[in-house]
C-alpha cells in the first residue's frame, strides 16, 4: 500500500508557531494557496480511499482536491497540549513552565499523554494497513506524520519531532517497503 500523508497548509498568522493541537483553527490565505496548489500538482493522482483529520486546518486543507468521499477521522488529529494550546514556547515559560529536556517539556504540557498520542496514531494506521486498499491520501497534521516515521524508523521521541515537516509537506509512506519518501511540489 502506498499512503501518501499531507500535512495541512499554513494556519492562520496568530497561531503560527504555537502549540496548537485540538485548536479548531482554520488556514491562512497563504495556507489555502498552498492547498490550492498542491491539489493541482496532484490531480492526476488516483486514490482507492481519502482519510482525513477532522480539526478545521485539515478540512480547509483538502477542500481544493475535490474528493467525492473522504473519512474525517478524529485519530488524525495532533496531539493534544491541554491548558498550553494556542500558545507559543515563550508564553508557556512566562507561565512558570520550566524546560530540563524534551521529554520533560511534552509531559509538563499536559493534554494528551505522548504514549496515549502514539498509540492513537500507530492504531489508526494499523487499521488502515489492514485494509486491501493500494494507494491511501490522508491529511493531517505535522506531529501525526512524524509520530508515523519515528515509529517506523525506531527514532526518539525528539528525534522525529525534529523531522522538518513545514505546512503542505508530502511524505509517502510505502508500506511493503516500510520506507518514507518526501515528495517536492513548488507550492506557495
Amino acid at each position: 500500500m502506498k499512503i501518501t500523508l499531507v500535512r495541512h497548509g499554513e494556519v492562520e498568522e496568530a497561531f503560527i508557531g504555537k502549540y496548537n493541537g485540538h485548536n479548531d483553527i482554520g488556514l491562512s490565505r497563504r495556507g489555502k494557496k498552498q492547498m490550492q496548489e498542491l491539489a493541482h500538482a496532484l490531480k492526476d493522482e488516483r486514490f482507492d480511499a481519502v482519510f482525513s483529520s477532522d480539526l478545521r486546518r485539515a478540512r480547509e486543507s483538502i477542500e481544493p482536491f475535490g474528493f467525492d468521499a473522504v473519512i474525517f477521522d478524529a485519530a488524525l488529529r495532533e496531539k493534544s497540549w491541554g491548558e498550553h494550546e494556542g500558545l507559543g514556547f515563550d508564553a508557556i515559560i512566562s507561565k512558570g513552565l520550566v524546560y530540563e529536556s524534551f521529554s520533560q517539556w511534552l509531559d509538563a504540557l499536559g493534554g494528551e499523554s505522548v504514549a496515549a498520542y502514539q498509540e492513537r496514531v500507530s492504531r489508526f494506521f494499523k487499521k488502515l494497513c489492514s485494509c486491501e486498499y493500494e494507494n491511501v491520501f490522508v491529511m493531517t497534521h505535522a506531529g501525526v506524520i512524524r509520530t508515523l516515521m519515528g515509529l517506523h524508523k525506531g527514532l526518539s521521541l525528539e528525534e522525529s519531532f525534529s523531522l522538518a515537516l513545514p505546512y503542505g509537506s508530502v511524505v509517502v509512506f510505502d508500506t511493503k517497503k516500510q520506507t518514507f519518501s518526501t515528495v517536492k511540489y513548488k507550492i506557495g
